[in-house]
């Protein structure tokens, strides 16, 4: 195996990632999907059908890509059942349930934002 240089990105990264706390948040639960596959099991554990349902416009694989890295950084816990036919559910690990605080303040952050621009936007056509 080849000797990783010091000054290459794989390693600026990981020291950023120590260095800067939204850089770690970022690893985790950065991009379009993770955030809002978190904010669908704030509810309660839900199964993938669920979880497809809630997010219809997500594809099947970038859903099970997600759900498997969010299980690698334990943000999410998969439980199966061993029965017939097979029945999986999704949760919050822990480090997820410490997020719940975050991602409601994401959603309120989100309306107050477009009630905002809303605002301005009747303001200006009016």
């Amino acid at each position: 195996m080849t000797k990783i240089k010091e000054n290459s990105t794989r390693n600026m990264n990981k020291v950023a990632q120590l260095q800067c706390p939204v850089t770690y948040v970022m690893e985790r639960i950065g991009g379009h999907w993770k955030p809002i596959i978190l904010y669908q099991l704030m509810t309660g554990p839900k199964r993938y059908s669920e979880l497809k349902r809630a997010i219809p416009v997500i594809t099947e694989k970038v859903l099970i890509q997600h759900l498997k890295q969010l299980q690698a950084d334990d943000l999410v816990v998969r439980k199966a059942k061993n029965v017939v036919p097979p029945f999986v559910e999704y949760s919050l690990g822990a480090s997820g349930e410490t997020m719940k605080p975050l991602l409601h303040q994401m959603a309120d952050w989100a309306i107050s934002d477009n009630r905002k621009k809303a605002r301005a936007k009747a303001k200006t056509e009016g």
